[in-house]
């Protein structure tokens, strides 16, 4: 009570559109070398001296994507800006600017909003990227976040979704399903909580799943580890709505099959223990949760002697022919179609 005091909240009302614009360009230092001139002007100016330029956008929706009881404003900018990242990553290619546009109702304050643009800064600091403009607007009911990234790269080195080939070997960075587990453990503890106020969350010991949900990384150093090794995979996606989906679209735009191999899924082991608590099978998890922005790609079998020593990338399957199918074989070699059952924005209410 003290500090609202002291400090009290300022409603957006009072600085206005252009105020809050004029504080977001006070806090913005540009370093991409493509990035000529950013917020300031009708749009902003940039040179890709040659290279192809990609560009990537996502929406982020009160209520749908994000629960504000549990999701603090500034992991909530951070993992905004990240999500639109991993976009470009898995175009084996270099994110150099993003745009923000913000919608807000009444309820927010511009304190609220300076946290929420604090994580948008600290992720553009992390991976080098400028804030060269955006949008703001009101809105009757909670907040909107829409983040568009533009990223650079040689024609040579860009990396779709469609080229994986017969025999291809099927790779995933990191592990999968932490992000389900972490949301699980969060709506969990909230329930519990508005049935008892009085029952404070136990969140104690799960540091990795959390971080998973809450602040995501995405995978810059995969991408590195590519041009390190000499390595262009075949064909690539990022893991948001879940590996059965992933997987499928790879196989859809590039005509093929794919063959996966349920025990060398990778989970974390604290993902593990949660899920079974919460009699929830791990490797559906990490089928289907979604959220771990990892990376799913394929290499040309001569690449794997390249890349077989390295951590953290895991050998989970290989490219079939398209009237194989999509199949999840399991440890016990039995073989189910693998179909996508992840996210889906327009699900049914």
């Amino acid at each position: 009570m003290e500090q609202e005091k002291h400090n009290p909240l300022t409603p957006l009302s009072e600085i206005g559109e252009f105020g809050l614009i004029e504080k977001i360009r006070a806090n913005v230092v540009n370093t991409a070398p493509q990035t000529i001139f950013g917020i300031g002007d009708d749009a902003a100016v940039l040179d890709s001296k040659g290279q192809k330029t990609l560009i990537s956008t996502d929406c982020l929706v009160e209520g749908i994507h994000f629960d504000l009881s549990y999701v603090p404003m500034k992991h909530l900018g951070y993992k905004a800006v990240v999500v639109n990242l991993s976009d470009i990553f898995a175009m084996n290619a270099k994110p150099a600017q993003i745009l923000v546009t913000l919608a807000a109702s009444s309820r927010y304050t511009l304190e609220a909003i300076d946290e929420l643009y604090e994580g948008i800064f600290a992720a553009c600091q992390a991976y080098g990227v400028d804030l060269v403009g955006g949008d703001t607007s009101s809105i009757p009911k909670g907040l909107v976040l829409s983040i568009t990234v533009l990223g650079y790269a040689d024609e040579a080195s860009v990396v779709y979704r469609n080229g994986a080939r017969l025999n291809d070997i099927i790779c995933v960075s990191g592990d999968l399903g932490g992000a389900y587990a972490g949301l699980q453990l969060l709506e969990r503890e909230k329930r519990i909580f508005m049935e008892n106020s009085a029952v404070q969350p136990d969140l104690t010991g799960f540091d990795y799943i959390l971080e998973r949900q809450l602040k995501p990384e995405a995978r810059k150093d995969v991408v590195d580890l590519f041009a390190r090794l000499g390595i262009k995979p075949t064909a690539m996606i990022d893991v948001s709505d879940g590996l059965a989906s992933e997987i499928n679209h790879i196989c859809k735009e590039s005509a093929c099959g794919a063959r996966i191999f349920d025990e060398r899924i990778p989970v974390d082991p604290q993902s593990v223990i949660l899920l079974e608590e919460m009699k929830v099978n791990p490797t559906l998890a990490a089928l289907n949760g979604g959220e771990d922005y990892e990376l799913l790609f394929t290499i040309s079998p001569a690449d794997y002697e390249k890349i077989k020593a390295e951590k953290g990338i895991s050998f989970i399957g290989f490219i079939t022919p398209p009237e194989f199918g999509v199949k999840l074989e399991t440890r016990d070699g039995i073989q189910h179609n693998l179909e996508a059952k992840g996210w889906n924005a327009f699900g049914k209410e």
